[in-house]
């Protein structure tokens, strides 16, 4: 009985020092990042919320314990769409000049969708499209509380979107791995379709690493990353920013589309992995903008008559169809007519999946890629990832709020470009997403000269009245060639 007893205090001593020194270790939290936390957040929730054995239970119980700790952490998000448009009086405008006279119009609409919470303080991931150009956003929990949810950041290029709603002790759900999912596996949708709240359905993972064309088709102007989880959940309207959950009761996924010819479930449903989804999250949350990082590569999927007329050797990898100058794959030796097999360990056999793989990443992050050559030899090279820009530096918060406004990036004139079009002002439109200024026709390489008959002679003079007016605008704007038009920016 003794030495029963001693074993037992022995056996407790030994569990309680792996604590003890974990506990140690893990005290100081303070150095983590935002977006780090919540990913902690997600995964130690999950940690608390299962306990049960997956493999002693039939298929329909996974269900009903998937669902009932998803269906908490799911959201119904409703919006309110305005939008003003500046109508100019030409008449007046003749006599008093630009902008004189002219008048705001007001339009109104709404949306729904869903999303999910992913931290117990009020983080929430969703679909950009389903907030796009919202005005008013309002979250309404499964248990029928109401808050007012504001915009912390949005990606158009993987229609990912974060919002935060004010409360704390919210029910968050657990980050699953999208890369350890099987064509076949259970999953579960769950969101609310038709605005019909709470619902759940079931299906398989039907393909994965799937590219529909379908993010360049709802934002022109991005660099679309797309690796779809494909299922036949029924998926519908409304469903949109809601969870894809596996029979663990982890979030692997964020429904973002059906392909129908009639607007509603047909068969097949699409989801953002998660493993994308977290990368993108923690960026928005730590950054305000994803920080991308680009191979500098023209890429395409390897066909039979691909293999045929480069005389590959097989099927395998993603075809190198030329570089970029500057560009990431270039500086490392990557050339036209080579092909890539592998990012890191992970085998690469779709554009998709290597713009996935590539999507999980930061510009300066270094990437170990098995490229084989147009003579057939194979071998590891490691990268560095570069930005838009070509610079492996990370774009601070400061720096984006400098730079931004309304969906546009700017940058300053060089003294080449003022002696070409005989101006001594303005700044130019760098990249444009969707927003306010993209919705009125602006364009990329677009100059802004004047706003509201002001000269602009910096970018941060134009970011700042741009996110300071609260009525509609007048910009004076240039074209490449040098012609001058006048855009009413409705606020």
């Amino acid at each position: 009985m003794r030495n029963n007893v001693k074993n037992f205090g022995l056996g407790l001593l030994g569990g309680m020092l792996p604590v003890a020194v974990f506990m140690m270790f893990s005290g100081n939290t303070e150095t983590r990042s935002q977006g780090d936390r919540i990913l902690s957040d997600g995964q130690s929730h999950y940690a608390k919320s299962t306990s049960y054995e997956l493999g002693n239970m039939a298929p329909t119980e996974n269900f009903v314990q998937a669902s009932e700790s998803s269906l908490n952490s799911v959201v119904h998000v409703t919006t309110k769409v305005e939008t003003t448009h500046f109508q100019r009086d030409i008449f007046s405008e003749f006599f008093g000049g630009p902008g004189a006279g002219g008048r705001e119009l007001k339009q109104f609409g709404q949306g729904s969708g869903s999303g999910v919470i992913v931290s117990s303080d009020g983080y929430i991931v969703t679909n950009n499209h389903v907030i796009n150009n919202a005005t008013e956003i309002e979250v309404t929990l499964n248990d029928n509380r109401k808050y007012n949810a504001e915009v912390v950041g949005t990606d158009p290029s993987t229609d990912i979107a974060v919002l935060k709603i004010e409360q704390a002790g919210l029910a968050s759900l657990p980050l699953g791995n999208s890369d350890k999912l099987h064509v076949g596996e259970w999953v579960l949708a769950v969101g609310n379709p038709f605005n019909l709240t709470s619902t759940v359905t079931a299906g398989i993972i039907s393909a994965k690493a799937r590219n529909l064309n379908l993010i360049s088709d709802r934002s022109e102007g991005v660099f679309p990353i797309e690796s779809f989880i494909q299922t036949d959940a029924a998926v519908n309207p409304g469903n949109s920013g809601g969870a894809l959950v596996n029979t663990n009761g982890e979030l692997v996924g964020i429904n973002t589309a059906i392909a129908s010819q009639t607007g509603s479930y047909s068969g097949y449903s699409f989801a953002v992995p998660v493993n994308l989804v977290k990368k993108v999250m923690h960026d928005l949350i730590d950054y305000g903008i994803v920080q991308r990082g680009f191979l500098g590569v023209q890429i395409a999927d390897i066909t039979q008559e691909i293999k045929e007329e480069k005389n590959l050797p097989n099927l395998d990898g993603v075809y190198v169809a030329g570089t970029t100058e500057g560009g990431s794959a270039k500086k490392a030796g990557i050339k036209e007519g080579d092909v890539i097999l592998k990012i890191g360990t992970k085998e690469v056999n779709t554009s998709a999946s290597l713009q996935e793989e590539i999507g999980k990443r930061r510009p300066g992050d270094k990437v170990a890629a098995t490229i084989r050559d147009s003579k057939g030899k194979v071998r590891v090279i490691e990268l560095v990832l570069r930005n838009a820009d070509g610079d492996t530096k990370l774009v601070s918060k400061e720096e984006v709020e400098r730079n931004v406004a309304f969906g546009a990036t700017f940058r300053e004139l060089t003294s080449k470009e003022k002696n070409e079009l005989n101006i001594t002002y303005g700044v130019k439109i760098k990249s444009l997403n969707a927003g306010k200024l993209k919705s009125r026709g602006l364009t990329e390489g677009m100059i802004i000269t004047k706003i509201n008959n002001d000269p602009v002679n910096s970018v941060d003079e134009l970011t700042s009245k741009l996110n300071d007016q609260n009525r509609g605008v007048l910009l004076e704007v240039m074209t490449k060639s040098g012609k001058k038009d006048y855009i009413g920016l409705g606020l």
